[in-house]
């Protein structure tokens, strides 16, 4: 069997009913009509995976996995498009990454087993963290996010990881912050880039080994995912275990005296939060912890959440932008005063889209990450 064949019916391709439940429920499909996860199926199947890696829209699947929750014919379309990604870059394809390709180029650089980095210079003197230990903060990309988009976006996204520290140490935990961590890898592995992904797996891996790490905490979906069961699936058993923070803050929400916060808020539920890892609770324990927030949900939430518009800044066009406009009225037609999510990138790309000048006049609603909403309540 060839290569493109097994990854076809690896993903259940061959099983597709074509019954177009999937292009109901995608997001891209609502906006761009010529978009559909079943059509992409049938090209496969039909004409091979070469005619899939020559079509631009490949890059604008979000792999949300809401097409694969639906699907009664079990087709896994989220890697099903993530291995027709990796072969469209052995065939010389990328799309068109957003921001000119420099996130990527940016990942691309932290893959170098010679790089020399300083990634702690943002940790302020009240912040307590060590360098070996059983549990680490694992921060991710929220330095390079910071340096890129704090200026455009009026946010700070390192603030996520001085207020995970914050909370942390509330509990008294004293994490672990590395040095020299490494992007998780997730980007790469989305957009099909699988050597560069295990160059940032290997580089992780041994820093996590030698510091000692037993648990590791974090607040980015993207980075759980990739720690959790992504690792493993590519070197065997990990000896660690993975925490988003809002599961650690539910599980010891006894601990905290919290102030009000009297708002009316929403929750952006993250693709990589809820329908890969499952976690749904956990965020809504802690929102609804804080004293005076009124917490509403959107019609579309949990399982059924649409997603933010943007994945693994593979591509951010007009579709993308229309998708989250459309998720930023629903938040506001709620009666949300703040729109919360628990991904970084989720309220970069819900930032950038509020820049817009429409977006801008007609949805006045303020975007910001669990953790420091949670923070800013700790007395």
């Amino acid at each position: 069997m060839d290569p493109p064949t097994a990854y076809l019916k690896k993903n259940r391709v061959f099983n597709c009913l074509e019954c177009g439940k999937c292009t109901a429920v995608c997001p891209i499909s609502r906006f761009n009509g010529t978009y559909s996860p079943r059509r992409f199926a049938s090209r496969g199947i039909f004409y091979g995976s070469g005619d899939i890696g020559k079509d631009n829209l490949l890059w604008s699947c979000l792999t949300c996995k809401q097409c694969s929750l639906v699907c009664p014919a079990n087709v896994n379309y989220s890697e099903f498009m993530r291995d027709a990604r990796v072969e469209a870059r052995q065939m010389g394809y990328s799309g068109n990454p957003s921001h000119s390709g420099a996130l990527h180029y940016i990942m691309e650089m932290t893959a170098s087993p010679d790089l020399k980095q300083k990634r702690t210079g943002w940790i302020t003197e009240d912040l307590k963290i060590c360098k070996e230990g059983e549990m680490l903060l694992f921060v991710g990309c929220l330095p390079y996010y910071d340096d890129f988009f704090s200026k455009d976006l009026d946010f700070s996204p390192i603030d996520i990881a001085k207020d995970s520290i914050k909370i942390l140490n509330h509990l008294g935990i004293v994490p672990v912050v590395l040095e020299d961590e490494r992007c998780c890898g997730h980007d790469f592995y989305w957009s099909g880039d699988l050597e560069n992904f295990m160059k940032l797996a290997e580089l992780n891996l041994k820093e996590f080994e030698k510091a000692g790490v037993k648990t590791i905490v974090t607040a980015c979906p993207e980075g759980a995912l990739t720690l959790k069961k992504l690792y493993p699936e590519q070197f065997g058993a990990v000896s660690y275990s993975v925490l988003h923070l809002s599961e650690l803050i539910a599980e010891n929400l006894d601990k905290f005296k919290l102030n009000e916060i009297k708002s009316r808020i929403t929750f952006q539920d993250p693709c990589r939060l809820g329908r890969y890892l499952d976690i749904y609770e956990a965020p809504r324990k802690v929102m609804s912890a804080i004293p005076g927030a009124q917490f509403q949900e959107m019609q579309r939430s949990g399982k059924k959440a649409v997603c933010c518009g943007t994945s693994a800044w593979t591509n951010c066009d007009s579709y993308s932008k229309q998708i989250q406009s459309w998720r930023l009225k629903e938040a506001k037609g709620v009666g949300a005063d703040i729109l919360v999510t628990a991904c970084p990138k989720c309220q970069i790309h819900f930032r950038c889209a509020n820049k817009n000048e429409e977006n801008g006049k007609n949805i006045d609603i303020e975007i910001k990450d669990l953790v420091s909403l949670f923070a800013s309540a700790l007395e």
